[in-house]
C-alpha cells in the first residue's frame, strides 16, 4: 500500500528535471500521473526546453512504476490549454487530487537593459502559468472537498540576484499567489504551499548559456567547470531531494502545512527572512 494510492496528480513541467523526479516519486507512492509540458521553445529562453520525447520518456518511467500516466503537450501560458489539461485528467481518471505547478524557465539580463520580451516570457511562464494551473484545478478540488497544491518557487524570490530580477519577481509573485489561494480554499480541505529550492541539478542550470553567465572569465566554460564552482559552495540539490519535501506536502500527513513557503537550500537561506 502506497501513501498516495488512489490519488491523481497533475504535474506541469513534468517532462524532465524536477517534474520528472516528482512524477516518479509520486508514482512510487501510488499516484496516477497527468504530465503536462510545452514540448517546444520559448522565444527568450537561451537553452532547449523539454521535448515531446522527454515527455514520453517520463511517462514510460511512471508506467514502469506500475501507475497509469497521461502525457499532455500544453503551454501553461494559455488558460484554455490548462483548462483542457484539467478536463482531460478528469475524463481519464475521474478526479484530480494533487497539483504540482512546477513549470518554469530561466534567462538573464540586467533590469535596465532587459528586452520587453524577456520580461514578458518570464512572467507569463513562471507566474501567470502558475495562476492558470491553479485556476484550472481549484473548482474541481473545491467540489470534492480535498486537494493538495504545491508550486515551485525559488530561493531567489527571497534574495534577489543580479541579472535575474525578472526571475526573482516572478518567483516572489508565486509565493504571494500561494499564500492568497491558501486563505481562499482552506475551508474546503485544500492545502496550498510553495517550495523554494536553491540551485537544483537540472537542465535549467546545466546548459552552456548558464555556464557563460556563471563563469564569464572562462572562455567556453564546460559543465565540469560549472560543477566545480557549485561544489565549492556545497553542491547542487538533486531533484529527488526536492521530491521528498513534495511527498510530505501532498500526503495526508501534510495537512498541517498550508500557505507555507518552504526553503530547501543546504543552509544558503540562513541569511534570508
Amino acid at each position: 500500500m502506497g501513501e498516495l494510492d488512489g490519488r491523481v496528480a497533475v504535474i506541469t513541467g513534468g517532462a524532465r528535471g524536477q517534474g520528472r523526479a516528482h512524477a516518479t516519486a509520486l508514482a512510487a507512492a501510488g499516484a496516477d500521473i497527468v504530465l503536462c509540458d510545452i514540448g517546444g521553445p520559448v522565444a527568450s529562453v537561451p537553452y532547449p526546453l523539454a521535448s515531446e520525447q522527454d515527455l514520453a520518456d517520463t511517462a514510460a518511467l511512471v508506467t514502469r512504476a506500475g501507475r497509469r500516466c497521461l502525457p499532455v503537450t500544453a503551454d501553461v501560458r494559455s488558460r484554455e490549454q490548462m483548462d483542457a489539461v484539467a478536463e482531460r485528467a478528469i475524463a481519464e481518471f475521474g478526479r484530480i487530487d494533487i497539483l504540482l505547478a512546477n513549470a518554469g524557465v530561466a534567462s538573464s539580463g540586467l533590469i535596465a537593459e532587459m528586452p520587453e520580451q524577456t520580461w514578458q516570457d518570464m512572467i507569463d511562464v513562471n507566474l501567470t502559468g502558475v495562476f492558470h494551473s491553479f485556476h484550472a484545478v481549484v473548482p474541481h478540488m473545491v467540489e470534492r472537498g480535498w486537494g493538495r497544491i504545491v508550486a515551485t518557487s525559488s530561493i531567489v524570490a527571497r534574495m534577489g540576484a543580479r541579472k535575474s530580477g525578472h526571475y526573482a519577481a516572478a518567483k516572489w509573485g508565486v509565493v504571494g499567489l500561494v499564500k492568497s489561494l491558501a486563505l481562499e480554499v482552506a475551508e474546503h480541505g485544500i492545502t496550498v504551499n510553495a517550495v523554494l529550492p536553491s540551485g537544483v541539478q537540472t537542465d535549467m542550470i546545466l546548459n552552456p548559456a548558464t555556464y557563460r553567465e556563471l563563469l564569464p572569465d572562462i572562455e567556453n566554460p564546460t559543465e565540469a567547470d560549472a560543477m566545480a564552482m557549485f561544489e565549492a559552495g556545497g553542491g547542487l540539490i538533486q531533484p529527488a531531494e526536492v521530491s521528498e519535501l513534495i511527498l510530505l506536502l501532498v500526503s495526508e500527513s501534510g495537512r498541517r502545512y498550508n500557505g507555507e513557503a518552504l526553503t530547501i537550500s543546504g543552509g544558503m537561506s540562513a541569511g534570508t527572512i
